[in-house]
């Protein structure tokens, strides 16, 4: 792995591999900048305080450190649920390396084609990762196999060797964080954190492999294998160069958990022949990974994206589940509680044998005069395999999200898609600050 990751040219990357990592990328800026917006996003940057540096605060109109931008910005990704993610790497190998990289170009002022190796290493490392980690019941996957990721990405943009960055990506699955999914249910942004944790640990990994006091001792099936869960290595370097992970990834229409995805995705089209009020139960069927997401009740912006009876009651009354409905103001919706308290969510045995290739959900809505309407959804709508979002897609829904702020989803996609051919991407990188002047309030 670490002789692949070190010699990886994108001049060797087929077209459709890069073209997606554009779309990746464009996702990326997007979606860390429309978490940057937040209130509570802002207030952390000013707690923070960290000095101006070479690396861009996506979004929120101002430059830092490497190390903060990318702790900060992995932060602002994931605070929305909207970030890219990968069923088959059971997560989200992007958010847990690009920050990173992407902060380390900036420093360095690196060329296009070697951040956009660099990046491309940072997913189908952590990838292959989180295809090779089985984490116990109860653990969250950010911050824990994708540090491996992190760190790869940051080894190849300092021109590690095959040795050096074996042991980059040893010690970086060596710093996992052991997170409960808890803290997400329960509303808890420590669950945030861990993917900032996930990013400064990359860099740390890849620095101590460039001092040379970083050693590949296989440290990696201690940490994530006999602590965390199960791990087998075997199928770390599977189709290295060959099968491109991150063209097998999926992009967010609703603001929450990916696994309550299918179940908006299955109302929406019913919506027309609904009337909520008429509504007497709502059951939703799912896979065993999804099954735990079933309380009707939240308290924060993080607890209600974690809750599938938020996230479908919000789907049939407001008709999409976007950035705007975890805010303050609308979670407090007495209708909105109400419809989610008649939905309940139960673990299908069939629905679960069609995993990984599948995250289904099967919803049937009852009503008041005894009918009932069934809907089934076999993948969200934007999952490589089932009705993907094109680069129009998802300009449109990020200039939706981010309305008056036009101009800096359209730099930012100029920026992925010219990114693997700039000679110099630091200039580029930092204007995706933005301009404060641009911002609206969340």
């Amino acid at each position: 792995m670490g002789e692949w990751a070190a010699g990886l040219d994108a001049a060797d990357v087929p077209r459709p591999v890069l073209d997606r990592l554009s779309l990746v990328l464009l996702d990326t800026f997007g979606v860390t900048a429309l978490g940057a917006a937040l209130d509570e996003q802002a207030a952390l940057r000013s707690a923070w305080n960290a000095p101006d540096g070479p690396a861009p605060l996506i979004g929120a109109g101002r430059t830092a450190t490497a190390d903060a931008a990318a702790w900060l910005n992995a932060m602002a990704l994931v605070s929305l649920e909207l970030d890219e993610g990968n069923k088959y790497a059971k997560g989200h190998p992007a958010a847990h390396g690009f920050p990173a990289v992407l902060a380390l170009a900036s420093e360095r002022d690196a060329t296009g084609p070697d951040t956009a190796a660099a990046l491309l290493v940072a997913y189908e490392v952590a990838s292959r990762f989180g295809r090779a980690t089985a984490l116990r019941p109860g653990a969250h996957p950010h911050g824990s196999w994708g540090v491996a990721g992190a760190a790869a990405g940051c080894a190849r943009l300092l021109g590690l060797g095959p040795e050096a960055t074996a042991a980059a990506i040893d010690t970086g699955a060596g710093l996992p964080v052991a997170g409960h999914f808890s803290s997400a249910t329960d509303g808890n942004p420590v669950r945030d954190a861990w993917m900032g944790a996930s990013n400064m640990s990359g860099l740390v990994a890849a620095r101590m492999a460039a001092a040379g006091i970083a050693r590949c001792t296989g440290t990696a099936g201690g940490s994530l294998g006999d602590l965390l869960g199960a791990f087998e290595p075997a199928g770390l370097t599977g189709g290295l160069g060959e099968r491109w992970d991150i063209t097998r990834g999926y992009f967010k229409r609703h603001a929450s958990c990916s696994f309550t995805h299918p179940a908006a995705d299955a109302v929406l089209p019913l919506r027309a022949d609904v009337d909520p009020s008429r509504i007497t139960r709502i059951l939703v069927e799912t896979h065993a990974l999804g099954s735990g997401l079933g309380s009707p009740e939240w308290d924060n912006r993080l607890s209600a994206m974690f809750s599938t009876p938020f996230v479908v009651a919000t789907a049939l009354l407001d008709g999409e589940v976007g950035p705007g409905a975890s805010g303050a103001a609308r979670l407090g919706d007495p209708g909105l509680r109400a419809l989610a308290r008649r939905v309940r969510l139960a673990a299908a045995d069939d629905l679960t044998a069609r995993l990984p290739a599948e995250r289904a959900a099967r919803v049937t809505i009852e009503l008041d005069d005894g009918t009932s309407l069934t809907r089934e959804q076999p993948n969200p709508v934007g999952d490589a395999d089932h009705e993907p979002l094109t680069g129009p897609d998802v300009v449109r829904m990020l200039k939706a999200w981010l309305p008056g702020r036009a101009a800096l989803v359209d730099r930012a996609a100029a920026v992925a898609r010219d990114l693997p051919a700039l000679p110099r991407v630091g200039g580029a990188l930092r204007g995706l600050a933005g301009d404060t002047a641009e911002k609206e309030p969340s």
